[in-house]
């Protein structure tokens, strides 16, 4: 589920908004109200539960093989996500929707490279909210590695030291540190 040209997207558990108002992010740094939405290459940092924490790695220009090595491993492709097993019945059976917007109403934000879109007015879905499916196939029909961790601030901890590019979402919901 990714956006086609001139179009971002915004993923919610919620099937039922019809517009959507600029608002602080109660999770986000940024102090100003947002109408947050994500971009082609950002689209897969949402293929889950609201709430679910992830860690995400992916191969960058920069990347070195000893990096791709270790945290990509002999799995095949270029990107990796990491949930803990407690979150695994969330991400069979969740029902996520993907809402598309006009790009043109948002502009990139995050440094040094933006990680999502933003709108300071109130934005209009271009049409119904669509049903995102099998998160689980999803990954799998765009070569993203999925693994089941006990716990995610191991992987974390080695993924943020390494040239890979990475995210973390939602990690005050991942299980205590060991």
């Amino acid at each position: 589920m990714r956006p086609r040209p001139g179009e971002v997207l915004h993923f919610s558990e919620d099937p039922t908004i019809r517009r959507f108002a600029p608002h602080v992010a109660p999770t986000s740094n940024e102090p100003d109200a947002y109408v947050w939405a994500v971009d082609f290459a950002r689209s897969p940092d949402y293929w889950f539960p609201r709430d679910c924490p992830r860690a995400m790695a992916w191969a960058n220009p920069a990347t070195t093989q000893s990096d791709r090595d270790r945290i990509l491993g002999p799995g095949g492709g270029d990107r990796v996500h990491a949930i803990e097993y407690g979150w695994l019945e969330a991400m069979r059976t969740v029902r996520l929707y993907a809402y598309r917007l006009p790009a043109a109403d948002f502009h990139p934000i995050g440094t040094p490279v933006p990680n999502a879109h933003v709108s300071t007015k109130t934005v209009l879905p271009l049409a119904e909210p669509e049903p995102v499916g099998d998160l689980l196939r999803l990954h799998e029909e765009c070569g993203i590695q999925l693994r089941v961790l006990n716990n995610l601030w191991p992987y974390w901890d080695a993924v943020v030291s390494t040239t890979m590019s990475f995210s973390g979402i939602r990690l005050r919901h991942a299980r205590r540190r060991p």
